[in-house]
C-alpha cells in the first residue's frame, strides 16, 4: 500500500497523504493534509472516475475495457499526487477486484504501469476501514452505532462505539451487483420489488443476526449510512421535503422519507431517473437497488432514522496509515479530540490569532461560571463547549473583510467542515459568532431562521451575550485582565475588572464593556455597572 519508504518528511509539521479506493462502480482519490502536532487530518482534495470494474465477462473476469478505464484514472491520480507534493499513496481494492479470477493480474498490471501498490482487502477489513473513516468525522460520545455502507458489489454492516468495532460484517450484495443480476431490463414492477426485497433480506440475514447478537441493551443505538448511495438518497429526500440544500454530513432522515422517495423512483423508467439533476447518469442506474438495500436493512434492524456520514473507506485508509505510523495510538485517540482539532484546524485556516482567542475564552468561561441563573440556566451540558467553539472562531470573518466581520464569520463557520458537530450545533456556533456584536437577532435574518428549535435560539442568545461581553474586553494584544468578578444586587449587575498588573488602568476595557449596557438591559432587563 505504501508508495515510498522514505519517512524523513516526518520532520515536517504537515504532510500530504493520498488514499485511493478502487470500487465496483467508481475509483476515488482523496488527498489529506496530516497535522503531526494535532495528530489529525483535513481533506484538501477529492476526485473520482466511473471505472465500472463490476462489469465482468462470462467467466467473472474484469474486462479489458474496465481495466483500461481504471489504468487511465490511476495514472491521472498518480500525476496529480506527484505534482502536488503528496508524500504517500495508500490504495485499496474492494469486492470487484477481490472476487475476479484475474484480480491479482490486475493488481500486478497496475504496479507495472503506474508504480501504485494496491492492497486487495477482505470484506471484514473493508468494514474496519469504513469504521475508522466514520470515527474520524463523527462524535460517537457514549452511544453505539450500526454503520451501513452500500457499495457497488458488497454491503458492510458494522456495530461499533468510540472504543472499538464490535462486529464487522460484509455481504455480497451491492447496488451494482443487484442491478446487473436483476434490473438490466429497466424499470421494475411492484412484484419485482417484492422479490428483490426478499432476496436482499436473505443476503443480509447473517450480518443482521451478528449485529443483533452483539448489541448491548444498555447503550442507545443509532444508525449511520455512508458513501454514494446514502448521500444521493439524502439529496433526493432533501429535495422531496422541499428543504434548502445543505451539507450532507450529519444530515438525518427518517425511513418514511426514504420510502416516499423509493416509491416515486420505482414508478419511473431509468431514462426519467437520469433526468434528476442531483443524480449522475451512472448513479441513476443503481439508485433504486441501492435504496432497496438501505430500506430493507433499516427494516431488519428496526431503525426509523439514520444519519449520513460523508467519511468512509477513503478516510479510513488515512486513519489506518496514521495508526500504523504511530502518529495516533488507537481509535479512541481519534474520538477524544475530534471536536477540538476540527475547531483548531478551521481557526488556523482562517488566520485566527489563537493567543487572543485564548484570552477571550478565559474571560468567557469566567462570565459563564459566574452567571448561572442570571444569563443562563446551565441545563444544556453542551452549552459551554459550543461557547468555546464560537469563542475560537468568532472573528474568523476578518479573513474575508474586517467590515461586518461577524456576518462573514457566520457564513464561514456555517459552511466549513466542523467534524464531530451536528448541523444543528454548527448553526448554533455560527449564530453565536454572528450575534456577538452589533444588532440582536431579527426574524428576517437567515442565521436566525436556520436555528431549528426555541431551545437553540435561547442558547444562541445566552452564549452570544457572554461572548459579546468577553470579546469587548479584548482590546490589546497582551493579557491585561487577571479576572472578572460579577455580582448581582437587585437589578444591578456589577462587573469588576481586576488588572493583571497594577500599571494597567483598564480604561479601554471598561469603556468598551460599557457599550454592552443596552444589550444586557434588552435581553436580561438588568443594569450593567462596570468598575
Amino acid at each position: 500500500m505504501i508508495l515510498k519508504q522514505d519517512l524523513r518528511y516526518f520532520q515536517e509539521k504537515q504532510i500530504l497523504v493520498a488514499s485511493i479506493d478502487i470500487g465496483t462502480n467508481s475509483t476515488h482519490l482523496l488527498v489529506a493534509e496530516i497535522n503531526l502536532e494535532l495528530k489529525s487530518f483535513s481533506i484538501k482534495f477529492t476526485d473520482k472516475s466511473t471505472t465500472r470494474l463490476g462489469e465482468r465477462d462470462e467467466d467473472g473476469n474484469l474486462t479489458e475495457e474496465s481495466i483500461q478505464r481504471a489504468l487511465v484514472t490511476l495514472k491521472r491520480f498518480k500525476e496529480y499526487c506527484k505534482s502536488n507534493g503528496v508524500k504517500q499513496i495508500v490504495t485499496a481494492a474492494t469486492s470487484a477486484v477481490r472476487e475476479a479470477p484475474n484480480g491479482q493480474d490486475f493488481i500486478r498490471r497496475v504496479l507495472d504501469e503506474t508504480d501504485i501498490q494496491i492492497e486487495m482487502i477482505s470484506g471484514s477489513e473493508e468494514a474496519r476501514l469504513i469504521y475508522l473513516g466514520v470515527l474520524s468525522g463523527m462524535s460517537f460520545e457514549d452511544q453505539s452505532f450500526v454503520i451501513i455502507d452500500i457499495g457497488g458489489g458488497s454491503t458492510e454492516l458494522i456495530l461499533a462505539d468510540k472504543k472499538d468495532a464490535i462486529a464487522l460484517t460484509s455481504s455480497r450484495i451491492g447496488a451494482v451487483r443487484l442491478k446487473n443480476n436483476f434490473l438490466n431490463k429497466g424499470s421494475i414492477t411492484s412484484e419485482r420489488s417484492s422479490f428483490l426485497t426478499t432476496f436482499i433480506k436473505g443476503s443480509l440475514e447473517p450480518s443482521v443476526r451478528k449485529i443483533k447478537s452483539r448489541s448491548k441493551g444498555d447503550k442507545p443505538l443509532s444508525m449511520i449510512a455512508t458513501s454514494g448511495t446514502a448521500t444521493s438518497l439524502g439529496n433526493l429526500i432533501s429535495d422531496d421535503l422541499g428543504e434548502s440544500k445543505q451539507k450532507l454530513h450529519g444530515y438525518k432522515f427518517k425511513r418514511e422519507n426514504l420510502q416516499n422517495v423509493l416509491e416515486k423512483l420505482i414508478k419511473l423508467p431509468v431514462s426519467e431517473i437520469k433526468k434528476i439533476p442531483s443524480l449522475s447518469e451512472r448513479r441513476a442506474e443503481i439508485i433504486v437497488p441501492g435504496a432497496l438495500i438501505l430500506n430493507t436493512a433499516m427494516e431488519m434492524l428496526n431503525f426509523n432514522e439514520l444519519t449520513i456520514s460523508e467519511r468512509a473507506l477513503r478516510e479510513g485508509l488515512v486513519v489506518d496509515w496514521m495508526l500504523r505510523k504511530g502518529i495516533i495510538k488507537n481509535e479512541l485517540n481519534i474520538q477524544s479530540n475530534i471536536r477540538k482539532t476540527t475547531i483548531v484546524h478551521q481557526a488556523r485556516k482562517f488566520g485566527v490569532d489563537n493567543t487572543r482567542a485564548d484570552k477571550v475564552i478565559d474571560i468567557a468561561f469566567q462570565i459563564y461560571d459566574q452567571t448561572k441563573n442570571i444569563f443562563h440556566s446551565d441545563n444544556d451540558p453542551k452549552a459551554k463547549e459550543l461557547l468555546w467553539a464560537a469563542s475560537n472562531l468568532y472573528n474568523c470573518g476578518k479573513y474575508v473583510n474586517v467590515g461586518s466581520y461577524h456576518k462573514h464569520s457566520w457564513y464561514l463557520i456555517k459552511n466549513c467542515e466542523l467534524l464531530g458537530y451536528s448541523e444543528a450545533e454548527t448553526n448554533i456556533i455560527a449564530s453565536i459568532a454572528r450575534y456577538h456584536r452589533k444588532t440582536l437577532p431579527k426574524k428576517r435574518h437567515e442565521s436566525w431562521q436556520n436555528l431549528i428549535s426555541k431551545e437553540d435560539k435561547t442558547l444562541v442568545l445566552e452564549m452570544s451575550l457572554i461572548l459579546r461581553l468577553a470579546a469587548s474586553l479584548d482590546q490589546r494584544p497582551d493579557k491585561a485582565i487577571s479576572s472578572v468578578q460579577i455580582k448581582l444586587q437587585g437589578n444591578i449587575l456589577t462587573f469588576e475588572l481586576l488588572p493583571l498588573n497594577r500599571d494597567h488602568d483598564l480604561l479601554l476595557e471598561k469603556w468598551n464593556l460599557g457599550l454592552c449596557r443596552n444589550v444586557v438591559k434588552e435581553l436580561k432587563n438588568l443594569d450593567l455597572k462596570v468598575i
